[in-house]
């Protein structure tokens, strides 16, 4: 008897395919006006400049993917590295920054409903925002099943306005050539002083990759297949925000645009304003797919975001109950309840540019660690047949390029976002300190009494993280 086929994995087309549908969502339907507070037209220049970073620190994601086929993402990567302490405290700003991120989505919701009907009050707004958390994790309480249905259907819908006014913009533009250039001149009228705040901001709409990233065993050829798929779907997921943005400025003033809650449905009503009817059925396209694609970005964080805490409660490194399976659903519902419940209160008492900042703080220190794990996985040759594509390609360039790139990100925040982040960080460690022993006391009693178990923990995974970089930075003729 032959044996049985495998399953199909996943090929460059797959996992590019997914990539880009983790990236493109709701994000640039939010951020596509905040450029333009600080830059003008100049905010393409920070959409490329996000772009290349972004297509950086995704290159050092591919390379763990590849050296530790693990699911848990960066989690799993410092985890592996360094213990568990240290992908406790990469799994906690991860899990932090995501949930900021789901409070982002009704705050957004709330400004494109707004376009429907401008006198609504700030109590509807609450309960607007109240009933879009409560429907979101609903959906997901109920199944994957359920959720991946919705979550099909949105994507599609999400997708198809940008693609309208991508098109539909270019010949607009094509045939009010004055109007296009009028607002495009001047290019930079507020010169790039604040080009890191902008810069910042805009990148959110990159993130995602963090957590699409796929165990390298589930993809035909890894060591090629997941380098290939990060930098074609970068590529176009940077070549599709170009376009959009160009639009948008092209057709709407720079000025009018930094104060538009709903930049895309007004940018809608311009691109089909031959005639007072197009005008309004442009608009409504727009607006309509702003709430579709809003909605379907968080549904599917809300289910990503849940599985990453579901992990982490797992390894017994948060409260069990993030890990209760529901008896009739099969879903770990109490998980889903409580990011629901804390994204509501960050929507209800943060605003939309200081969640996007938070949360891009907390991803930029996992990014920074998971470029420092890139180094740290190639001294300790986890694989075998000699180095991955990867680094004979940029040798030590790229985790180092990650690692700096992080800390601009990081310094941009801002001071106050940087000293909540920090506190946020910092309020993780007795939550570790008071789950972890629960999940070491076998490891502990297995190593204790050998000394030999021991120098070789300690050698293996214990390293001291400030120790670890003099060590990479020292010329070896010192050493």
């Amino acid at each position: 008897m032959q044996p049985r086929a495998s399953l199909k994995k996943l090929s460059l087309f797959d996992v590019t395919n997914l990539l880009v549908g983790a990236i493109v969502g709701a994000d640039i339907y939010v951020v596509a006006s905040l450029g333009s507070q600080y830059l003008g037209p100049a905010s393409l220049v920070a959409w490329v400049a996000a772009g290349l970073i972004a297509i950086i620190i995704a290159l050092n994601f591919a390379e763990c993917a590849t050296l530790v086929p693990r699911v848990g993402g960066a989690y799993a990567y410092a985890r592996e590295v360094w213990g568990d302490f240290a992908g406790f405290i990469v799994g906690w700003p991860l899990w932090v920054a995501e949930v900021a991120a789901l409070a982002v989505f009704p705050v957004a919701f709330v400004r494109y409903f707004t376009f429907f009907f401008p006198g609504l009050t700030t109590v509807e707004g609450v309960v607007i925002k109240v009933l879009f958390i409560a429907l979101i994790t609903y959906v997901n309480v109920r199944g994957t099943k359920m959720a991946g249905r919705a979550n099909d259907v949105l994507t599609i819908a999400k997708l198809s306005p940008l693609l309208l006014l991508i098109v539909a913009g270019v010949i607009y533009m094509a045939f009010n050539p004055a109007a296009t250039y009028a607002n495009f001149v001047p290019f930079a009228p507020l010169g790039f002083d604040h080009f890191g705040q902008a810069l910042v901001l805009i990148f959110w709409a990159y993130a995602g990759f963090e957590l699409a990233v796929i165990p390298s065993n589930e993809i035909e050829n890894p060591t090629r297949t997941i380098p290939k798929a990060i930098i074609i779907g970068m590529a176009i997921v940077t070549l599709f925000y170009l376009l959009t943005n160009f639009v948008i400025i092209g057709v709407v003033n720079w000025t009018s645009l930094q104060f538009d809650p709903a930049p895309l449905a007004i940018a809608g009503s311009v691109v089909f304003s031959l005639t007072p009817t197009l005008a309004v059925v442009g608009g409504l396209i727009l607006g309509v797919g702003a709430l579709i694609s809003v909605s379907g970005s968080d549904e599917s964080g809300t289910l990503s975001t849940s599985r990453l805490s579901y992990a982490i409660s797992l390894d017994g490194l948060f409260p069990r109950f993030f890990s209760d399976i529901h008896a009739r659903y099969g879903t770990p519902h109490k998980s889903l309840i409580a990011q629901g419940v804390l994204a509501l209160g960050l929507s209800l008492f943060g605003g939309l540019t200081q969640l996007i900042l938070f949360s891009t703080f907390n991803l930029a220190f996992v990014y920074l660690v998971t470029s420092a794990v890139v180094l740290a996985l190639r001294e300790r040759g986890r694989i075998r047949a000699g180095r991955t594509v990867i680094e004979q390609m940029t040798g030590p360039i790229l985790p180092v390029a990650g690692i700096l790139l992080s800390a601009l990100l990081i310094f941009e925040s801002g001071t106050t976002t940087v000293i909540y982040g920090l506190i946020t960080i910092a309020i993780g460690i007795p939550i570790y300190a008071f789950y972890s022993p629960r999940s070491e006391v076998a490891a502990v009693k297995a190593t204790f009494y050998s000394t030999e178990a021991v120098l070789a923990r300690v050698a293996q995974t214990q390293r001291v993280f400030l120790g670890y970089l003099l060590r990479l930075v020292t010329p070896r003729r010192q050493r």
